[in-house]
């Protein structure tokens, strides 16, 4: 059954109410994948905080129309499954996951910062670690100079202590020997 005027316009409201916060779109064609699969898919995005929604390209087109993803209305044939996300990884993440697991998932292109992505571009910045991972490397890097010095301090007041007790050590064992 098709959606009436006034349902039509609260999706496309809902839709573009994601978009204008979105950094990244990625457009899949989902033909022939099971419920089962497609459920599984969405419980993902849902935990990696991606909206993902299977929509008529008409109104997807109007969602997009004046924002940064506008060129991305080229790209919309077929029967797609959108994904949008804040984080600029992981809506293309969640995707190309899910397609390295089931062929039938087939990704047709993105639009990362009004950039448009080819399958190719999808994937590359699929393969970019999540925002979370990149701040622990960066805080991992800037505390290697700080730990490596405390390291170097604690050697130091070990060898100082090895040091000192071993004169106490001499001391003792003249006043055993009487």
């Amino acid at each position: 059954m098709g959606l009436n005027l006034n349902d039509k316009k609260v999706v496309v409201e809902e839709v573009s109410a994601k978009v204008a916060t979105a950094q990244t779109i990625v457009v899949a064609e989902y033909r022939g994948i099971q419920v089962s699969a497609l459920t599984k898919l969405r419980a993902n995005a849902r935990s990696q905080g991606v909206y993902l929604r299977v929509l008529k390209n008409t109104l997807a087109r109007r969602a997009v129309e004046g924002t940064q993803f506008a060129p991305l209305a080229e790209t919309m044939v077929g029967p797609l499954i959108y994904s949008i996300s804040d984080d600029a990884v992981a809506a293309a993440k969640v995707i190309a996951d899910f397609s390295k697991t089931n062929d039938k998932l087939v990704v047709k292109g993105g639009n990362y910062a009004g950039k448009n992505l080819d399958v190719a571009g999808v994937t590359a910045l699929a393969s970019i670690p999540s925002r979370e991972v990149l701040i622990a490397q960066l805080l991992g890097v800037m505390q290697a100079p700080v730990s490596g010095f405390a390291r170097v301090l604690a050697a130091v007041a070990a060898q100082k202590g090895e040091g000192s007790a071993a004169p106490a050590e001499a001391e003792a064992e003249p006043a055993a020997a009487e």
